[in-house]
């Protein structure tokens, strides 16, 4: 599960510093690019970015738009140029036999890397009880 996102920082306005909430959103995956980590159908919690949001971290799970207009969850490894110079972020599949990623598409540009995913609404988290033997 990605870890939790930067708090948002302040914005400056004309009269001085105002908190702004973050936008929450969510997100339904689809495709199997990242088993084991998210499922098909797994409802997802996430943060959109805007000026003064919160910056994808290495090790994160983003929602961002490939060139041609495809949405897609991945996970940012690290921070790269795209081939126009760009900042951008090298975006892999937890599950490379089954996803199209950074690898068949180059990087994508810091903006387009829509929003940061926090967590995961539906199901619930997995969790292992461990069996007790009396």
């Amino acid at each position: 599960m990605p870890g939790p996102a930067a708090p948002v920082p302040p914005t400056r306005t004309g009269r001085g510093t105002r908190w702004r909430p973050p936008r929450l959103g969510l997100a339904v995956v689809s495709g199997e690019s990242m088993l084991p980590t998210l499922r098909p159908s797994d409802r997802l919690l996430v943060v959109h970015r805007r000026a003064g949001a919160p910056h994808p971290r290495a090790g994160g799970i983003v929602v961002a738009r490939f060139v041609d207009g495809t949405l897609t969850v991945k996970r940012c490894v690290e921070p790269r140029q795209t081939s126009s110079g760009r900042s951008g972020w090298w975006l892999l599949s937890d599950n490379p036999e089954r996803g199209v990623d950074s690898r068949h598409r180059g990087p994508v540009a810091d903006d387009a890397v829509l929003a940061l995913v926090v967590g995961r609404l539906w199901p619930r988290p997995r969790v292992r009880l461990a069996r007790t033997v009396l």
